[in-house]
């Protein structure tokens, strides 16, 4: 039975993944590392510190871990404010009628929790989550499932009682790790990801709704 509804955020509650990789490819050219957008789609659901320690591994860079973050993240929160970023076309619908079901509704992200705040207060959504949680605040980030167990368990709910709502290769095998079922949105802007893991692909949020969830449930 359906009893909780966990979005990631980056690419399904709003479509920041444009943002992040300008703002990747800027920090990687300070860095005299010229890539393309190909090179960062292989990070799409990854934390910051579980991507920069493989880039910095790969190019040697003298940076810290946590000065590349830093610098990284200040890009992107100005970058935030200063667009006329909106939630993605049928989110905000989804969400009412989740709500109106009475069903707890996380968010599970691999962004900081600051990214996170500030991307919820810019789509005025708060009121619709009972909890949200980063990647960066359990053990393993994507495509473990630590965040979703997690989310899963602030919103006292078992795992096999969930549903995922995921953009990424990583987020998917994460959710099916985690024993939850899970739609995966083709999101053309987060790349080319591999979504096969998950039980329903969507091209469009409105593709989906609270009857076709509950199904998913019905059908195992």
């Amino acid at each position: 039975m359906l009893k909780a509804v966990i979005f990631d955020m980056d690419g399904v509650l709003i479509d920041s993944e444009p943002l992040h990789f300008e703002v990747d490819l800027m920090v990687l050219r300070m860095l005299n590392i010229n890539k393309s957008e190909h090179y960062l789609e292989r990070f799409v659901g990854y934390t910051n510190p579980a991507m920069w320690k493989i880039i910095k591994s790969e190019y040697s860079i003298e940076k810290s871990i946590e000065e590349l973050i830093d610098l990284q993240l200040t890009t992107k929160l100005k970058f935030l404010a200063e667009s006329n970023y909106q939630a993605i076309n049928g989110i905000k619908e989804l969400l009412v009628e989740i709500k109106n079901n009475n069903i707890p509704i996380g968010i599970a992200s691999s962004s900081p929790r600051i990214f996170i705040e500030a991307v919820i207060k810019k789509l005025e959504i708060s009121d619709y989550f009972d909890n949200w949680i980063s990647g960066e605040e359990v053990e393993k980030s994507k495509p473990e499932p630590d965040v979703f167990l997690k989310s899963s368990e602030l919103l006292k709910v078992n795992p096999s009682e969930c549903i995922i709502i995921e953009d990424s290769r990583s987020g998917t095998i994460a959710a099916k790790s985690a024993g939850m079922k899970c739609i995966g949105f083709r999101n053309v802007n987060s790349g080319n990801q591999d979504l096969s893991k998950a039980d329903v692909i969507i091209d469009k949020i409105s593709d989906i709704n609270f009857s076709r969830m509950k199904a998913l449930f019905e059908e195992s």
